[in-house]
């Protein structure tokens, strides 16, 4: 729709922006045309070299867990087109492909952790004749009993990393004296990335054991590492260029480095250009996903709903290895609060390990686990003392003299929460329809409907202070042109247009005079993930720097060739004006190049006032917060429990928007794929240990049709970003999944209007049949209270 239709303010040069010609405007992804026409190239569409080879892993499709007593490769060896076979004794270096703890073996080696975990790998001469090859294994292994669900490790007592706490005031007080208690617990399940381009690398040898890797990573300088890890090379040996990603949601975070690092590994054994593509079903078994918990929570509040302490216990099933674990699970507890003020608390974590492929980065991050608890809290709460859930929310928001976060942060910014919320409820009629729905509910015995109208406060920075930190390197061409490239990667998710944007208002050119490259481990060493929706705020700040370098410089220079003062140089449509002369970009840079002045610069940007100290749990953890709600209506069948979504109002906090319409659909996507994985998107896995949806027809992702037609989104008109950031911009890529959390609320209302003053039982994912499983229980209580 345009975006006229979708109530943001449509002039993006108003008021202090007014000098502003690219930043601000909503100019298209610079990929959109390749994207939807299929002429962008991704790994799997570079043209191979020639003698291209074919890397597939081969795993046990018969054990979840056991010690390996016999394995046979030869009929492997032996299958048409094979050229080797690699195992772990094949690996000259580490056989690890773990972020950080050193607990992921790249080839199992003596036993098997979980049901998908590679054993070998077959290199062939084709993609085909590899995976034919890879099923002739011939293993024996003593079967092991495997720990598999969150009561099985808690039996077990088996953790892949430390338990770890908030603790703020004396919760054991505040709970005790508190006028009443409330309890409650809830599961919350996992999610499958689902990234339309699997995980893939292309992997091509050179001279002295150098590799350059094609690959689909979110974290290039990372699978580098890793890459050079395995192999026993220095990092320099090793190059990672990333294009583009057909997705990647954070499933491209660390989860890249494994099949990148196996097809590096097949290049030095055979000396050819080597190719490894995940099939959907082997990449959703063998890769991970967001981590499901298990909630449980301990309210003190008095009559109105004030919230006087709280304790809230995560368990969090991490899988055989710690991955991102440890950052995961923290970033749950970060967001256990939401948006509301606990005087006192205690926020605490397991993170569990069991037999199933390791649980890694998803969008959020472990936020929408905490974020969904503890609106879970508020709707439960709201039921028991017998108001509006909008009205218990906004008395225990943040505010003045009530603005400190269970880890100690102040939220400098609540103003803002409320301003939004109060607006998005005035713009979406949220009272006059919530008499609406319950006049509905009272006449029709079968069909009920919910609303709800839930807030997002979202932290924005890497929680592992070292990752905040950014470079970028830009060159100025004597035409005029300039080659950008930074550490960040495009997903899908407009980061390069927002970055190249950036750099053309520096430099006052219009966008095709800027050249967004492949990120390249060779052009910006030592980058960070993108991840945690830092990627412009981070990328585009070290741009702007770089930029501005050169820009200096050509000022320094202009200023004293052309006797004029250094104030009244301008750039802008592609010129450089001094006072009333001009001359074009390239003549500018043209002459500096005669004078020996350098048009190439590095930027580097490291994020201020990030100062948490993890062992102490103190410090400030976030830059800042980005704000939203979200106003969500639903209607379910209480005979089937079919659910509909009929309208949704969006109101999101971007800061100033650097492109309105890129925000603008991060903002929609991020709330469908939120609205997924709380209502149909369901991995289920059988008593052994098999994940049994590994497959699109299986596992279900929304579709068109479960987009509400009636849907609004609207950026909240903010006076920027009180934080340092670029143009006073806020991070948007993470913040709107959480967003959908009002669909779960307003399904949870639908439930308990079966039987007012009951609490429903309603768990996430709330698809079909377990919203019939929480009816059939409200219905139960409602005949026997």
């Amino acid at each position: 729709m345009p975006l006229e239709d979708r109530g943001e303010d449509t002039n993006p040069l108003s008021g202090d922006d007014s000098a502003l010609a690219i930043v601000r405007q909503p100019t298209p992804h610079d990929s959109a045309i390749k994207h939807v026409s299929g002429s962008a190239t991704y790994v799997d569409d570079i043209r191979e070299p020639a003698g291209t080879l074919h890397v597939v892993p081969g795993w046990a499709s018969d054990v979840v867990r056991g010690a390996i007593s016999e394995l046979d490769l030869e009929p492997v060896r032996q299958s048409p087109g094979v050229v080797a076979v690699l195992t772990c004794t094949d690996v000259p270096g580490k056989n690890d492909v773990s972020p950080a703890v050193g607990d992921e073996p790249m080839l199992a080696d003596r036993e098997i952790l979980y049901w998908g975990q590679p054993i070998f790998a077959v290199i062939a001469t084709s993609r085909d004749a590899a995976r034919r090859a890879a099923r002739k294994m011939k293993i024996v292994a003593d079967p092991l009993p495997p720990v598999l669900t969150i009561d099985d490790a808690l039996s077990a007592n088996e953790t892949v990393l430390p338990d770890y706490q908030f603790r703020k005031g004396s919760p054991e007080t505040g709970l005790a004296t508190s006028q009443a208690k409330l309890r409650g617990q809830m599961e919350i399940g996992g999610q499958e990335h689902f990234y339309l381009e699997g995980q893939v690398s292309l992997a091509v040898p050179g001279e002295d054991n150098d590799v350059f890797v094609h690959t689909s990573s979110q974290h290039p300088s990372e699978t580098q590492h890793i890459i050079a890890r395995v192999l026993s090379v220095p990092d320099a040996a090793v190059t990672v260029e990333v294009r583009r990603m057909g997705g990647g949601f954070g499933g491209k975070e660390s989860q890249a480095n494994h099949w990148a690092a196996l097809a590096a590994l097949a290049a030095r054994v055979t000396g050819h250009a080597c190719k490894l593509r995940l099939d959907r079903d082997d990449d959703m078994i063998m890769t991970g996903k967001r981590h499901d918990f298990r909630a449980h929570w301990t309210l003190g509040h008095d009559e109105d709903g004030r919230i006087r302490a709280a304790e809230m216990l995560f368990h969090a099933r991490c899988g055989y290895s710690a991955d991102l674990s440890l950052g995961v699970v923290d970033r749950a507890m970060f967001h256990a609060d939401s948006s509301y003020f606990y005087p006192d608390a205690l926020i605490h974590s397991r993170r569990l390990k069991t037999n199933t492929c390791s649980n890694t980065a998803f969008r959020g991050f472990g936020g929408p686990q905490g974020m969904l608890a503890a609106e879970r809290m508020m709707d439960a709460l709201a039921i028991t003392v017998g108001k509006d859930p909008l009205d218990v929310r906004k008395l225990n928001f943040y505010g003045a003299d009530r603005d400190t976060t269970p880890y100690g942060m102040h939220v400098e910014e609540h103003a803002t929460l409320h301003a939004l919320v109060e607006q998005l409820e005035e713009s979406s009629r949220y009272r006059e329809r919530r008499a609406a729905v319950g006049e509905f509910n009272a006449r029709s015995p079968i069909l009920k409907r919910g609303l709800a109208l839930t807030p997002v406060k979202f932290g924005i920075s890497f929680t592992l202070k070292h990752l905040n930190q950014a470079g970028a390197l830009v060159h100025l061409y004597t035409d005029g042109s300039v080659h950008l490239n930074h550490g960040g990667t495009e997903m899908g998710q407009g980061l390069f247009q927002k970055v190249a944007q950036i750099v053309a208002e520096v430099f006052g050119v219009t966008l095709e005079r800027v050249k967004i490259t492949a990120t390249h481990t060779g052009k910006v060493p030592n980058t960070g993930p993108t991840a945690a929706s830092s990627g412009t705020d981070l990328n585009g700040m070290a741009a702007q720097i770089a930029a501005e370098t050169i820009k200096t410089r050509l000022i320094d220079f202009a200023s004293e060739h052309h006797g004029v003062a250094r104030e009244d140089i301008a750039f802008r449509d592609n010129q450089v004006f001094f006072g009333d002369e001009a001359m074009s970009l390239e003549a500018l840079a043209r002459a500096a190049h005669l004078a020996r002045i350098q048009l190439s610069a590095t930027g580097f940007y490291a994020t201020p006032s990030i100062t948490w100290d993890r062992p102490s749990a103190s410090g400030r953890p976030f830059h800042y917060f980005a704000y939203g709600a979200a106003c969500s209506e639903v209607t379910i069948d209480t005979m089937t429990g079919e659910m509909r979504v009929d309208r949704v109002d969006i109101l999101h906090d971007v800061g100033k928007s650097l492109n309105p319409g890129i925000d603008i659909g991060q903002i929609e996507g991020g709330f469908v794929q939120g609205m997924g994985w709380l209502t149909t998107e369901e991995l289920v896995w059988d008593e052994s240990g098999r994940l049994r949806t590994h497959a699109p027809s299986t596992y279900k992702i929304p579709t068109a049709s479960d987009v509400p037609e009636d849907f609004h989104v609207a950026l909240y008109a903010s006076s920027g970003n009180p934080s340092p950031t670029v143009f006073r911009s806020k991070a948007v890529g993470e913040p709107p999944v959480m967003l959908a959390i009002s669909v779960f609320s307003a399904i949870h209302d639908a439930v308990a209007s079966l039987a007012p003053g009951l609490l429903p039982d309603l768990n996430a994912p709330a698809t079909a049949e377990e919203i019939l499983r929480a009816v059939t229980v409200m219905k139960r209580r409602k005949s026997s209270a």
